[in-house]
This record gives C-alpha cells, structure tokens and sequence, in this order.
C-alpha cells in the first residue's frame, strides 16, 4: 500500500473551519475505490497544524488519486488557506491495514 502522512500549517483565521473547508476534498478521497483511509488529526501542540495519514490499495490507485477531478480542485481551493506547503511523508509498504504496536498490548 501507499501510505502518506502529510502536515498542513493552516493560516491561524481558518484553522478552526478547516475540516469544513477540507470536507469535500475529504470526502470524496474517502469514497475513491482504492483509499485505505483518509484521517485528519490536529495537532495538539500547534493548532494551526493538521496531519493527514492516508493510504492507497497500490500505485494505481494512488495515480487515481491526483489525477482525480476533486484533487485538482482542491489543489486550485485550499492552498488560499494555507501558511506554507504542506510536508510530506510518502512510502510504500506491505499490507492493507494497520498493525497492532505490540508493545502497547492491551490485555
């Protein structure tokens, strides 16, 4: 799979509206056939940060996805509402799912 964690610093008016902002952008990744996930977290040492982990079936279900109509629309709609660039993390990895972190195993 294709997992990609990626941090957006969003200009501090609009952090509070940015899962409304992101929402249709949001939304439709979820419903692509090939998304794994697709989650927004805040951060809690920076409010103006969100992170996104999210994860594609395979190469090509991750080319759907930038090349998909509601990705180019947020890459026209959303950078207006951003400080800088967003960073990124993305890595190929086995599997579909996410793994138990053993060493936190809950009895």
């Amino acid at each position: 799979m294709i997992f990609i964690t990626a941090k957006f610093l969003v200009k501090p008016e609009y952090a509070d509206d940015w899962p409304k902002l992101s929402a249709a952008f949001t939304e439709a990744t979820r419903a692509e056939p090939g998304n794994l996930w697709f989650d927004w977290s805040r951060s809690v040492e920076n409010p103006d940060e969100y992170v996104i982990n999210e994860a594609f079936r395979d190469q090509d279900a991750g080319v759907a996805h930038v090349t998909a109509e509601h990705f180019k629309t947020a890459q026209r709609e959303l950078p207006q509402y951003l400080q800088a660039t967003p960073k990124i993390v993305n890595t190929t990895v086995p599997g579909t799912d996410w793994s138990e972190l053993g060493e936190f195993e809950v009895k």
